[in-house]
């Protein structure tokens, strides 16, 4: 059963201006929501604190919660719901990472008393802020070294030029180890990593990285911006997502790159754009089939994994959209801005 025929003939790439704009404005929206709230939202795990999960027997008013968490020694917190409106199950969070061995059973004692209703701590979650921060930074550190090594291995993969990647591989390592004894934030370390990285892969004319390095900053950068405009925290699970969303997007532009090389090599005589654009309609049947079904598992997940795994689900949902739509529209795109320049070959 063929869901696409195979002589499709779409014109993605005369498309590609528009697609930019749309990119441009995403990622514009992005820098924008992060700036409005002052960043991404940090989570437990980053930014340190309390977290504890609470189910009342029936619906409560969050100004009780905040009131009964007070009479339990927490001056400052934040309440919100989680998980299905009928679960009765709310989500506290405070700056304090104190407790006591009888904690759990105050802070029920004083959330029956303010809110009328039995009250059930059903967990708690400590972390430190030193920790957090350290957690902060190797999350941060994961997610770039992850797009590194995957950009050096396009460059050597489809350019056979692993000497040159394993030297700019080794090189950004060595400059933001320097970087990084100036005492500069790792956001600020990972930008400057990142900028230098595409600068580098430009000059050097390794078009299949950057077309893979700007396509894995596009998808993470607007799911970064989708979770910051919703105001969703950023957790160790989130970042797992993440690294997820960067492996999915890498595997779906390899296939579209794969294909582009074969018809350079089997038509060199026809123009570039009409070799990337026939290159991304021959996978198009693939990419549509993969997505398709890796969307519908996660969906799954979302709609009926539970309040635990929603967000992560979520920016899966987030990460695969726009990780296939990058593929197509952002990655092989890139490779025609070398037209007039001295052709490599493929």
């Amino acid at each position: 059963m063929q869901f696409i025929k195979p002589d499709i003939d779409i014109d993605f790439i005369g498309k590609r201006r528009v697609a930019y704009a749309f990119s441009a404005l995403l990622i514009v929206l992005t820098v924008v929501t992060l700036i409005w709230h002052g960043g991404p939202r940090y989570g437990i795990d980053f930014a340190g604190g309390l977290l504890i999960q609470v189910k009342f027997e029936r619906p409560v008013d969050l100004d009780r919660i905040k009131q009964g968490m007070a009479e339990a020694g927490l001056e400052r917190t934040e309440v919100q719901r989680f998980g299905e409106r009928r679960d009765n199950e709310y989500l506290v969070r405070s700056e304090s990472a104190e407790s006591s061995d009888d904690f759990a059973r105050r802070v029920a004692d004083a959330l029956a008393a303010t809110t009328g209703t039995a009250a059930e701590v059903q967990r708690i979650e400590m972390v430190g802020p030193q920790v957090g921060r350290v957690l902060q930074r190797k999350a941060l550190s994961a997610i770039f070294f992850a797009l590194l090594f995957i950009s050096v291995y396009i460059s050597g993969r489809f350019e056979q030029r692993w000497m040159i990647s394993g030297v700019i591989g080794a090189a950004l390592i060595g400059a933001v180890y320097m970087l990084s004894l100036f005492d500069l934030s790792m956001a600020a370390l990972i930008l400057a990593g990142l900028l230098v990285t595409m600068l580098l892969f430009w000059f050097l004319e390794l078009r299949y990285a950057m077309g893979a390095i700007v396509a894995l900053v596009h998808d993470v950068g607007i799911t970064v911006g989708i979770f910051s405009l919703l105001d969703k925290e950023f957790t160790l699970p989130i970042i797992a997502a993440l690294l997820t969303i960067i492996g999915y997007s890498l595997n779906d532009t390899i296939i579209v790159f794969d294909r582009i090389r074969e018809n350079l090599r089997k038509y060199p005589r026809r123009a570039m754009d009409a070799n990337v654009n026939r290159s991304i309609n021959e996978t198009l049947s693939r990419t549509v089939l993969t997505s398709g079904t890796t969307l519908v598992v996660v969906l799954a997940l979302f709609l009926l994994g539970g309040g635990i795994i929603h967000d992560f689900a979520f920016a899966l949902l987030v990460g695969v959209a726009v990780g296939t739509y990058s593929s197509i529209y952002v990655a092989s795109p890139i490779l025609l801005l070398w037209q007039g320049r001295t052709r490599r070959a493929a």
